[in-house]
């Protein structure tokens, strides 16, 4: 009778499995270091593993979360009009360092907030506020989106001034 020897993973195997699936993975967008880890612990690769497959793609600049989160923070006020309070706690929850996360938020200061609340306004509210209640709700429109209580404000304020 023949005994079964117990074989330990080859460690090679098993790093080329987690880049396999790591590549696959960042295949449809880019992702955070964060979201690649849960990823490949969901796939359930070993932890030694998971760590030089992440070295590995950071060192091909396959993973990358400062151009991520530069990325995210551009598309976010472009495309969905957020505030920059919203990008950076979506950041934040993407697992991208909170240091990484404010730059990129401060990285867009070129951007104007204000004229971008004021345009939020205009497309989901159409008209000028007339009561209290108005301009609750408009704030409330851009707290929402995470626009700074004193930005929405003013963007109301401007929105009413100028119609």
């Amino acid at each position: 009778m023949s005994e079964l020897v117990a074989r330990a993973p080859d460690p090679r195997a098993q790093l080329q499995e987690a880049l396999d699936h790591g590549y696959r993975y960042l295949g449809h967008r880019d992702r955070t270091v964060a979201e690649v880890r849960r990823h490949l612990e969901r796939k359930r690769v070993e932890p030694a593993a998971i760590d030089a497959a992440i070295e590995e793609l950071e060192r091909l600049d396959y993973l990358d979360d400062e151009r991520f989160a530069r990325r995210f923070a551009e598309d976010r006020r472009r495309l969905d009009a957020w505030g920059a309070d919203r990008i950076e706690r979506r950041l934040i929850a993407l697992g991208v360092d909170p240091a990484v996360a404010a730059g990129s938020v401060a990285a867009g200061d070129g951007h104007d907030e204000l004229a971008a609340a004021v345009a939020v306004l205009r497309r989901r509210i159409r008209r000028p506020p007339e009561s209290d209640r108005d301009r609750e709700r408009a704030l409330g429109l851009l707290a929402r989106r995470g626009y700074e209580l004193k930005l929405a404000y003013d963007a109301v304020r401007a929105f009413e001034r100028d119609g």
